[in-house]
């Protein structure tokens, strides 16, 4: 009866289940108005910063156009604070958040259009917003507040938080 003399084989590492498919890159816009508001998107009662996608070749700031269409959108001077990286199980999400440099009033905002048809742009207190937003959008907002503030490009990744001092995305 034959007998096995060599020892047996290792065991193949496991695949990780990271990036299977391609990443989601999407764009959401911070717009302060007056000194203590954002500008929000109002989907039926559930309350969100205005968001888009970006496609294949699209920079964000021109994902950002899209968000708000319309005459009016061209004239927002935004500026590049956060990107957002979280690790799916099979894929990366990645959120660019763009925010208006300065301020806008309360007109200027009702005169903007979301994107979808349903949702209604409107001006609440910044801090009510905090207060209900899920945790992970409280956390990203803060800090893109914080680099809006300081002037500084923000990377979050997942529990990760850095800050590197701002530079322009134009060529």
């Amino acid at each position: 009866m034959p007998t096995a003399t060599g020892t047996a084989p290792a065991p193949r590492p496991h695949a990780l289940h990271e990036n299977w498919k391609p990443p989601v890159v999407g764009v959401c816009l911070l717009l302060p108005v007056g000194s203590d508001c954002l500008a929000i998107a109002d989907l039926e009662g559930m309350i969100m910063l205005p968001v888009g996608t970006v496609d294949d070749g699209q920079t964000p700031e021109h994902a950002a156009q899209t968000v708000l269409p319309g005459p009016r959108s061209h004239l927002l001077n935004l500026r590049h604070v956060a990107v957002h990286e979280v690790q799916a199980r099979r894929r990366k999400v990645i959120t660019h958040i763009l925010a208006a440099a300065t301020a806008m009033t309360y007109n200027t905002v009702t005169a903007l259009q979301y994107r979808d048809p349903r949702a209604v742009l409107r001006a609440i207190p910044t801090l009510q917003f905090l207060d209900q937003a899920p945790p992970p959008t409280r956390a990203r907002t803060i800090a893109a507040l914080q680099a809006l503030a300081t002037g500084t490009t923000t990377h979050l990744r997942t529990d990760c938080i850095r800050a590197r001092p701002f530079t322009s995305l134009a060529p």
